[in-house]
């Protein structure tokens, strides 16, 4: 039969529950130790989750790459570049388009005025679908852009009270010059507004999007923006949206296109929304490591309170010829013992509590009325989360390196005590 070393087989035997404030300590130490993984789990991975949720909802409704001049002028003859664009093999498709903002006016059924000033999207309606997901997001009515049909954002929508098959009017920013040139030269100009028909209204997962955008076909865009033969730039999608594929795509287009054009990708132009995600979820490890540090030094305590209560067994231990090193593991045995039991229990309540993190939710809800993870706040129906088993591995290693680290003092001040200074007092 294997035997353990006997002071592994101590340091267990010793850790055995038994009705002593050492053994409190130690059980403390152990849910210490469960808590803190666990609630590093749970927040790493919801954090990951809400990173890989907005990274879908950027790819659902934003090109890949933007392919627009230099000098900020709309890109001429746009169709020409988009043909050049699409000769490069990294390219899979492209499609011009025109983005700008525009002032609206919607008269509601009572006739009341509402003005608003979003962004106008002229995007081609038969090459959107190979862009963005904008034809399968429709909330209400259906993706038309033919004619003078539209659709719009949900949220602006609703803000302005716009229902499907209202009409709006658009007044482009050369029909507003001309008013304002034409009140300074005294004169009366009557500047007719552009007519759309709201056919559908979109929900594209993101809030700015679904609060501050219209979506038109290119040729009115054109018309509305008299911008002729010229867009303001060549939607382009790559194979792969990776942050290094994208980037070489780039720099390849940028070289074929020359130096009046730039292509910045879908990373750069979402920095500020990645980069939060990033930070928060680096500063929420940190912070949730001091917080296993805070459950170690209850590991401490026990360690502490358990050399001088064995004052006496250190003491007999090394006056038969018990070394130092041997002392040393028989206490580290025991932070090994505590770390494992409390990594293992916190990394299974962690795991179950990720996998029922929306039931739980559900079940706040009706227990309080409380809306713990409001939709129109985080703009997730369901709490996203995402395990890692990088992450995993990192939080399940600081958490277990943190338990050995705090028993180095005291089985230290252990291994190098006398045995006639131990058993003096005994």
């Amino acid at each position: 039969m294997l035997r353990l070393p006997f002071e592994l087989e101590a340091a267990l035997r010793y850790l055995r529950p038994k009705r002593t404030f050492v053994s409190i300590i130690t059980l403390i130490s152990v849910l210490g130790v469960m808590l803190g993984v666990a609630v590093l789990i749970i927040v790493i991975s919801v954090m990951t989750g809400f990173g890989m949720e907005l990274r879908e909802t950027i790819l659902g409704f934003s090109p890949h790459l933007r392919v627009i001049r230099m000098d900020a002028d709309a890109v001429h003859e746009p169709w020409k570049v988009a043909a050049k664009v699409k000769e490069n093999p990294n390219v899979i498709a492209v499609a011009p388009y025109i983005m700008g903002k525009s002032l609206v006016e919607y008269r509601t059924p009572d006739e009341k005025k509402i003005i608003d000033a979003p962004v106008i999207r002229g995007v081609d309606p038969t090459l959107e679908g190979d862009i963005t997901d904008l034809p399968n997001m429709m909330w209400a009515g259906e993706y038309k852009l033919r004619g003078d049909s539209c659709v719009v954002g949900k949220i602006w929508a609703q803000n302005l009270g716009i229902r499907v098959g209202d009409r709006i009017s658009v007044f482009s920013p050369a029909s507003i010059n001309s008013l304002r040139e034409a009140r300074e030269s005294g004169g009366e100009e009557a500047v007719l507004p552009e007519e759309f028909t709201v056919r559908g209204i979109f929900d594209a997962g993101h809030y700015e999007y679904n609060a501050q955008l219209v979506v038109i076909s290119f040729r009115n865009a054109q018309s509305l923006f008299e911008m002729e033969d010229r867009a303001t730039g060549i939607y382009t999608m790559v194979a792969d949206p990776g942050e290094y594929s994208v980037m070489n795509a780039r720099f390849s287009i940028e070289g074929d296109l020359g130096d009046d054009y730039v292509a910045p990708t879908w990373l750069q132009d979402n920095q500020l929304y990645l980069s939060a995600i990033m930070v928060e979820k680096n500063v929420m490890f940190i912070i949730l490591v001091c917080i296993m540090v805070v459950a170690a030094f209850c590991i401490v305590c026990t360690q502490i309170t358990f050399v001088m209560q064995k004052t006496r067994d250190i003491g007999i231990l090394k006056s038969i010829g018990a070394t130092p090193g041997q002392i040393m593991t028989l206490f580290f045995g025991q932070s090994f013992a505590i770390g494992i039991m409390g990594v293992l229990s916190g990394l299974g309540a962690g795991i179950l509590a990720v996998q029922y993190r929306n039931e739980f939710l559900h079940f706040m809800r009706k227990a309080t009325g409380v809306e713990l993870f409001p939709m129109e706040i985080y703009g997730f129906s369901e709490l996203p989360a995402q395990i890692v088993p990088i992450d995993i591995a990192w939080i399940c290693g600081v958490s277990f390196s943190i338990c050995l680290l705090a028993s180095l003092v005291p089985a230290f001040k252990a291994a190098m005590m006398q045995p006639v200074e131990a058993l003096r007092h005994e």
